[in-house]
């Protein structure tokens, strides 16, 4: 399959389809959505990057986004928890153009071993336990009980290189609260984005980007508005995403 044409397929069920790929996810308990197509369009991606990790991959969409974006020119390797839903990666994988830059890895991210990665992107578990979902699945994407945000930096610090490069986005409040912890255990955040649905309301979700190696007064903060005030996706938004949406 020719990795430049755009996919003229009739669209199909239990997934979404891109311009480039399509995901299926309807044995994930998390679906595509906004969240991870933000993080996998914005996430930083160097012509040099050769390495990259995708923690809690779900349906696959950061992995297969970082596929397209780099070309076959880097290894990607995608671990997820849940065995429906990395089966179901694995499958997105194996249907995608850039099947052979893509592997999966089944499990937990602490027992997880291999060389160290240039790239390190997740749109991990968000909140400390609360109600319990309709399913354990569900409980342990949503929720931080099986990997907790300092657990997760332990895990990134382990497998990144000294140079390399972190990449996730969270819910503004919990955002926030993970700077501090980063800061804490000695990264400095290199990039953030807070989203917004449109300009009339406060930003709700953050990308942010770490590194261990960021010079004084680096720091990239903006804000991105999903929507403008007609309602219709933002010039922004737009931009950010247009290699992907089939509508743009």
């Amino acid at each position: 399959m020719n990795q430049n044409a755009v996919n003229t397929a009739p669209l199909r069920r239990n997934g979404f389809t891109f311009k480039h790929f399509f995901v299926a996810h309807d044995r994930c308990e998390m679906k595509v959505g906004t969240d991870g197509i933000l993080l996998g369009a914005w996430a930083p991606l160097a012509a040099e990057t050769r390495r990259i990790l995708d923690i809690g991959t779900g349906s696959g969409l950061l992995a297969l986004m970082l596929a397209q974006r780099s070309a076959h020119r880097a290894r990607i390797d995608a671990v997820e928890l849940d065995e429906n839903a990395a089966r179901q990666a694995g499958e997105n994988f194996a249907a995608s153009p850039w099947a052979s830059a893509l592997h999966i890895h089944q499990g937990t991210i602490q027992a997880f071993r291999a060389e160290k990665y240039d790239l390190i992107v997740s749109n991990p578990p968000y909140y400390p336990q609360g109600v319990a979902c309709r399913t354990p699945g569900r409980d342990n994407a949503r929720y931080t009980t099986t990997l907790g945000h300092a657990e997760l930096l332990g895990c990134v610090s382990r497998l990144l290189n000294d140079n390399g490069l972190f990449s996730l986005i969270l819910p503004a409040e919990e955002g926030d609260a993970f700077i501090v912890l980063a800061e804490q255990a000695g990264w400095l955040p290199l990039a953030l984005m807070r989203v917004a649905e449109n300009g009339a309301r406060p930003p709700r979700r953050m990308l942010m980007t770490f590194s261990r190696e960021v010079a004084a007064g680096a720091l990239r903060e903006n804000r991105l508005d999903i929507r403008g005030n007609d309602g219709e996706y933002s010039a922004a938004y737009r931009a950010l995403t247009r290699d992907f949406y089939l509508s743009f």
